[in-house]
This record gives structure tokens, C-alpha cells and sequence, in this order.
């Protein structure tokens, strides 16, 4: 029994971070042993007999011996700032996403707003030695995406998951960076500045107890959670030994909607999504592309909360379509279209956003637009 840390204050915190954190029992494990007796403190005061139909002889002997309170009391410490986290199964705020994957968190550690966790969102992934090229059309499907609702996951990792964030801040979204290490060390360091955005922003989440390192077996774990937390997942640039491909794989496995952005045939990093465009992930060129597979939930979302159902189904304008003609066909960028139209900044884009959503323009790096009919 472990009356050191049933006594304290949050004792029933205490006991899921001591579980998370017993040698030997692993996050299935704990799982079985939830499901079977129900809560940490039913499996603590379970008996050696009914804990073995679990788990094996020593790892029933290691929870019965409990963990020392020296061992969680820095998670404690860490949870009286205002923004830090622990979210476990029994909780309403537990991402109903994960819920349905193969072998789902029993616990979270989160920095920043617990809401986005149960936000519609879509993962954008790719490799971490990106073109400049791929790390823009990272960045401006980001932005897109998310002006049109959706929350943005990714790693944090360098390249196109940095680019991905970065995107989501820019347009004043919503992003979630899902890390492979504990949330007192930030992975990689150059991305100091950008963990601390996203977390006034949006949420930085891991499945590790503090001060786990960064060890490679932890970021197939971590993908799992980046593509299960999504509606869809997006490949912007991918080898065919890319672990952005263990995110696609794992979102098919999941039921989400894989997408990929097609390259030259002569780059590397172009050969990721070429295979996973033959295996029948969807070839995106544009955010349209995107949305189109969501169109019924662009109906209940909007950057504010609510899209106005009529707004997705409506004709275009008089004056959209005199902003389609001032446009012409080449790209065109969105200062010169406002200087063309006399249009406010917040009318501007309101309706380039509906063009966009109804196929008649789409997005270009670099915040250009172009017509398509």
C-alpha cells in the first residue's frame, strides 16, 4: 500500500503519476489493470492474486511496494503553474480522439489550454531536413488550415513539423506540438522560443513522466498520438525512410484520412509522398483539397467556433465575383488585391476564404492567391 502518498493532497493524482511511473508497468499494462479493477486506488489496494491475472509476479510486487513520493513530488511541484497539466482517462477533458486508438495514454502531460485537446485538428508532418520550399508549403497549408478552424499537430521536430507550428501561430491559430521526451526538457533546444509560443497558444503534449530524455524509441509512440489526435494527416515532404511515414501508416491504421504533396520524381524528399499517394493517400495541391474531405464538419467550425452553415453552401457574390476578375490568373498577392478592390482587411479575407473553400482560388506561398476558373 502507499500511505505516504494517499495522505497528500491530490492523492489521486499522486497515485496515477506513481502507476505511470512504477518499474516495469507499461501503458497496456495499466490499461488491462484499469479496465479489470477501475481506478488507481482499486489497484492499489488490489490484492498480490488479483493484480497477477494482469500482470506478471514482480511487476504486481513492484506496485504493491508503491513508488517513493521523492520520485513524483517534482510532477507535483510542476503542477501549481497555471498552465501545467495532468490529464488522465478518467477525466472529461481526455481527448475523445485517442480513445479510440490501439492502446490510448492512460495519462497526459500537457502546457497550455486544455481545450484544443478535444478541437477538430489536422496533423501536418514531414522530414526534418526539409527544402525551404517544403518548409513554406508547410507553413502556408497551416496557416490556411487553420483559418478555416482546425487545429494544427505536429512534433516540434526541426523542418516541417517547426514549420507547421510556425504557420498556425502566424495566422493567430491553434496548434498542439506532441513531444517525445518529458516536458521539462525541450527537444530540439533551438525550438526554446517556439515551445514557449506554442504553449501561451495552443498545447504541448507527451505521454512521458519529467525528465524523460529523448530517446528514438519514444518518438513511434509519440507519432501514434500526433496522428491520433487528427482528423487527418498531411505529408508535406517524406523519404521513403521518413518517420513522418510511421504518422501515415499509423493514421490509416486509425481511420484518419492520409494526404500527401507530390514532389519532383528527382527529389528525395518527394519519394515519402509518391509512395504513400500509390498505397492511396490523397494528392493535395491546395488547402481545398484538404477541406473538401471535411466539409460537413466546416459546418460547426470556424477560426471564432461556429461556421455558418449557409455562409459554406452559398453562390458567389457580385462582388466576388469582382474580386475573381480583378484577380485575373496569375498570382497575385493579397496587399495588391486590396489596393485593387478598396476592400477592408477583415471583408478581404472573409471572402477570399470562401472563394478558397468553394474551389474558385487557391493559396501560393508567400501569401499570394490564384484563380482557377
Amino acid at each position: 500500500m502507499m500511505p505516504s502518498i494517499a495522505d497528500i493532497e491530490n492523492s489521486d493524482v499522486a497515485q496515477w503519476l506513481a502507476l505511470n511511473q512504477t518499474p516495469g508497468l507499461g501503458n497496456a499494462a495499466l490499461c488491462q489493470l484499469l479496465a479489470k479493477l477501475g481506478s488507481p486506488e482499486a489497484i492499489y489496494g488490489a490484492s498480490l492474486s488479483q493484480l497477477r491475472e494482469v500482470v506478471n509476479d514482480e511487476i504486481a510486487q513492484n506496485i504493491k511496494h508503491g513508488v517513493d513520493i521523492d520520485e513524483i513530488a517534482p510532477t507535483l511541484d510542476w503542477l501549481q503553474k497555471d498552465n501545467a497539466h495532468v490529464v488522465t482517462l478518467a477525466d472529461s477533458t481526455y481527448p475523445q480522439r485517442l480513445l479510440e486508438i490501439n492502446n490510448p495514454p492512460a495519462l497526459l502531460y500537457a502546457i497550455g489550454n486544455l481545450h484544443w485537446l478535444n478541437h477538430p485538428s489536422i496533423a501536418i508532418v514531414g522530414s526534418r531536413n526539409a527544402t525551404p520550399q517544403g518548409e513554406k508549403n508547410a507553413e502556408e497549408f497551416a496557416a490556411s488550415l487553420c483559418n478555416f478552424g482546425l487545429c494544427v499537430v505536429s512534433g516540434m521536430a526541426l523542418g516541417i513539423d517547426g514549420a507547421a507550428h510556425r504557420g498556425a501561430l502566424r495566422s493567430n491559430g491553434a496548434t498542439i506540438a506532441v513531444v517525445g521526451t518529458g516536458l521539462d526538457i525541450v527537444y530540439p533546444a533551438r525550438h526554446r522560443d517556439l515551445a514557449h509560443h506554442i504553449a501561451e497558444r495552443g498545447l504541448i503534449v507527451s505521454e512521458f513522466p519529467l525528465g524523460t530524455p529523448s530517446k528514438a524509441q519514444n518518438f513511434p509512440r509519440r507519432n501514434r498520438l500526433i496522428s491520433g489526435l487528427s482528423l487527418g494527416c498531411l505529408v508535406v515532404e517524406a523519404n521513403i525512410d521518413s518517420g513522418s511515414l510511421i504518422t501515415a501508416r499509423l493514421a490509416t491504421e486509425q481511420g484518419r484520412e492520409v494526404f500527401a504533396i507530390p514532389g519532383s520524381i528527382h527529389s528525395p524528399l518527394a519519394k515519402g509522398c509518391h509512395q504513400l499517394i500509390k498505397q492511396g493517400a490523397k494528392l493535395v495541391e491546395n488547402t481545398q483539397d484538404i477541406l473538401e474531405e471535411f466539409k460537413n464538419l466546416l459546418t460547426e467550425i470556424s477560426p471564432t467556433g461556429l461556421m455558418d452553415k449557409a455562409a459554406l453552401e452559398s453562390t458567389t457574390s457580385p462582388q466576388a465575383n469582382t474580386v475573381l476578375t480583378l484577380m485575373g490568373f496569375d498570382a497575385i498577392s493579397f496587399d495588391v488585391l486590396q489596393q485593387h478592390t478598396a476592400l477592408t482587411t477583415e471583408a478581404l479575407s472573409a471572402m477570399l476564404m470562401m472563394l478558397e473553400l468553394e474551389g474558385k482560388i487557391t493559396v501560393l506561398a508567400g501569401n499570394q492567391y490564384q484563380r482557377l476558373i
